[in-house]
């Protein structure tokens, strides 16, 4: 695997940034990739560790060693031919995965783990540089056909694979572009949509039919981006193709009960950031949410809220301040206790060392403002005592926002899709299925399956595709009584 003793000779090496201040002018993509040799020498220090514990970390197992071994002998395209056997969208994830594999990295019990995130996007992108990467249609058609509700990284993965086995496949997506939130939810400072476009276009010469801008469901609330020109209710659907997976985002976000949460000026992040994703490709936005010269507050510490940074900044935000509720996690996590899963940990990203003021344990009491905008945030310091909250007594703070977005996460997908499908729904308001035994990703109605968001919750587009891929499976051997796609 790589070098044998190539983790004793080579230090980690990660990609190189554009400096902050350079890249805060524009949206384009500024993360430089590894050049060949550099490759060959991360590559290398792949250890042969009995037991690659980064399979496993992998959502979608992919088969880390053999590519990273590949990539040091300069066998690209062999590397390429292992990666995409267990990911079909590697350009994705190695731009915008956490990378929990690196996490499991057996070297990184004590040392810095392999760059696997790193290569894996040097590996795709020498693929689509030398023209390695083709379509790859079904050499028989089975005659049976299959929507897919959804064309994010789960409804992606599911179409393909069961276009190269010989269905049939419509996609349908209510925005008025392909992708769902991989297109109006990543922004494309870390993901350009030109990655999605190729994907695409390899997809439609496999055989996958695109429909944008339709809706499948009933009375769509207001809270949800929905730019549908043409709403089919799921009866239709369920009567015109021989399977139906529903595979649409965890949309639903989580709101802020406090007063004054109708104040102008307060806005979910995907009120946000899709707007600059349109602007970027070209559109226009009417009444479009600018952050230039205002002082903006970010409520919510994770992934979102840092997409919220990065934007800001490039529309020329006064100051930007973000807000967690839970407690700071520590800087270094306690690698003997943790490993080989995900640690919490201080998590810096690019968009906050472009400029960001943090601050943790912090909850938000109310909004303020005059004519109906919202002014000012006020706040309170909390503390946490055997999993409870409680408000640290003289610890309330105000300080000046005239933008407020709320990125605290997505509760579940929405439930009115779920509702017009007549699909049993678990605690948490997702699709019920099951992963295991027969009828895998099988909802309560007949022929209707479940699989990302939409069955798992808010989770990470290396999720999405896993689940995507294996539900593509299910819904093969549902058809045809048997199935050659991986599991």
């Amino acid at each position: 695997m790589g070098k044998v003793t190539g983790f004793m000779e080579f230090q980690r090496v990660g990609e190189t940034y554009e400096a902050p201040q350079a890249r805060k002018k524009h949206y384009k993509e500024f993360i430089l990739q590894l050049g060949d040799g550099e490759a060959k020498i991360q590559g290398a220090r792949c250890m042969d560790c009995g037991i690659p514990f980064c399979n496993s970390g992998c959502p979608v197992n992919n088969i880390i060693p053999d590519w990273n071994d590949l990539v040091y002998r300069g066998a690209y395209q062999e590397a390429l031919e292992t990666l995409q056997s267990t990911n079909n969208f590697p350009e994705f994830t190695g731009r915008i995965c956490p990378a929990p594999c690196e996490s499991a990295c057996t070297l990184g019990i004590n040392s810095d783990p392999v760059g696997i995130k790193s290569i894996e996007h040097f590996i795709v992108d020498k693929g689509w540089e030398n023209g390695w990467i083709v379509p790859q249609p079904p050499l028989v058609k089975t005659g049976k056909k299959v929507a897919v509700v959804g064309s994010g990284p789960a409804g992606l993965a599911a179409a393909q694979q069961l276009a190269r086995v010989g269905h049939a496949v419509t996609v349908f997506e209510k925005s008025d572009r392909v992708g769902g939130l991989l297109r109006y939810g990543i922004p494309d400072f870390k993901m350009e949509k030109s990655h999605i476009d190729r994907r695409v276009a390899q997809m439609e010469a496999e055989g996958v039919v695109f429909r944008t801008s339709v809706l499948i469901g009933k009375d769509f609330p207001a809270n949800v981006n929905n730019w549908a020109k043409k709403t089919i209710f799921p009866e239709e659907l369920m009567a015109d193709f021989d399977a139906v997976v529903i595979a649409g985002g965890a949309e639903q976000p989580r709101d802020l009960p406090v007063p004054g949460r109708e104040l102008k000026g307060v806005h979910f992040a995907m009120d946000f950031l899709p707007q600059q994703n349109q602007v970027n490709a070209g559109d226009k936005v009417k009444d479009q949410i600018l952050a230039k010269g205002k002082h903006v507050v970010v409520i919510g510490g994770g992934d979102t809220g840092s997409d919220c940074v990065g934007t800001s900044n490039r529309q020329g935000a006064a100051s930007i301040s973000q807000f967690e509720l839970m407690p700071q996690p520590p800087e270094q996590e306690n690698k003997p206790l943790v490993w080989p899963y995900w640690p919490t940990k201080l998590r810096t990203s690019s968009s906050h060392e472009e400029g960001c003021e943090r601050d943790w344990a912090v909850a938000t009491k109310r909004l303020e403002g005059k004519n109906g905008k919202v002014e000012k945030l006020v706040a309170a310091r909390v503390e946490w005592k055997d999993g409870k909250m409680q408000e640290v007594p003289n610890s309330e703070f105000e300080m000046k926002a005239d933008l407020v977005f709320l990125a605290m996460g997505f509760v579940s997908p929405v439930a009115q899709v779920l509702d017009a499908f007549g699909v049993d729904k678990d605690a948490r308001g997702n699709a019920k299925a099951s992963t295991d035994g027969d009828g895998c990703y099988q909802t309560s109605v007949d022929k209707v399956f479940a699989a990302g968001d939409m069955r798992r919750g808010q989770s990470l587009v290396v999720w999405a595709i896993r689940e995507g891929r294996q539900c593509a499976r299910a819904v093969d051997e549902f058809l045809m009584g048997a199935s050659v796609l991986p599991r």
